[in-house]
């Protein structure tokens, strides 16, 4: 019997779950498990999780695009996963923990790093992968785009997906969704807030990435504080929002950026690119 610790054995490793590719300043990650219809499984989650928080230290990346192979952009949380961690001694409740927790991080993880993030629709975006689609900054939908929270329909209430949910759309739109179970057309979702635009079938990647360069050609300085601001003062009292935003303008207007920004329009002349 051969020692494993000298074995030459080679163990292949896992393939990925995710794809990354990189045109200019934007980023493309692509959920890349279509026969399972992108399921967010734990190890998807984590390899976009890392993905996300890498590509926070990269200056050069000023916009990233979120697309999802086959016929779906993600139909949730892997339920097969979940069924077989029934059979661990806790009935799966630490599994359980550590995925809600994992997902939560993941999504957290997209509204702290400077860069815009931009869902492209194609399919359906069902529970968590509805959550991931709310949770973008921006989201273009393709004309046969379907979005749903049907947890209520298996017993499974679309709880931790109401959060980044009913931060997009109203709260009866909302409680439609999670009550229902539903499917939304890309049209609703439109007009429901969940999506900024939708392009005809097959024509999201093409928009995102059309609103990703306009988005890319502004100044990343700029863009960073704004997003950042944008989030913290959503939930502060009027009054709070004002003080905060107000000094948030103040060191906006004292950085590079500005001051040439500025000094162009005044002088009506273009500014110098960094």
């Amino acid at each position: 019997m051969s020692n494993p610790a000298t074995s030459n054995t080679v163990v292949a490793a896992a393939p990925s779950l995710i794809r990354i590719t990189d045109e200019g300043a934007i980023r493309q990650i692509t959920l890349a498990n279509g026969a399972r219809r992108n399921a967010l499984s734990l190890a998807m989650i984590s390899e976009l999780h890392a993905a996300f928080r890498t590509t926070a230290q990269e200056k050069a990346i000023r916009v990233v695009i979120v697309t999802g192979e086959g016929p779906a952009f993600s139909a949730g949380h892997d339920l097969k996963e979940i069924q077989a961690a029934r059979a661990n001694p806790d009935k799966g409740r630490a599994f359980f923990a550590d995925l809600m927790g994992a997902c939560a991080a993941m999504m957290l993880e997209i509204r702290a790093i400077p860069q815009p993030v931009i869902a492209a629709v194609e399919g359906v975006a069902t529970a968590a992968g509805c959550q991931f689609v709310a949770s973008c900054d921006l989201a273009v939908a393709g004309a046969a785009a379907q979005f749903a929270t049907p947890g209520v329909n298996i017993g499974l209430f679309c709880s931790t997906p109401m959060v980044a949910l009913s931060r997009n759309v109203t709260n009866k739109h909302a409680m439609e969704m999670l009550l229902t179970g539903e499917m939304t057309d890309a049209e609703a979702a439109h007009r429901f807030g969940l999506v900024n635009r939708v392009v005809p079938a097959g024509a999201a990647e093409a928009e995102a990435r059309a609103l990703a360069t306009l988005i890319a050609s502004k100044p990343a300085a700029t863009i960073k504080i704004g997003k950042e601001a944008f989030y913290r003062q959503k939930d502060m009292p009027l009054d709070e929002a004002y003080a905060y935003t107000s000094g948030v303008m103040v060191e906006n207007m004292l950085i590079r950026e500005a001051e040439e920004g500025i000094g162009a329009f005044v002088e009506r002349r273009p500014p110098a690119k960094a």
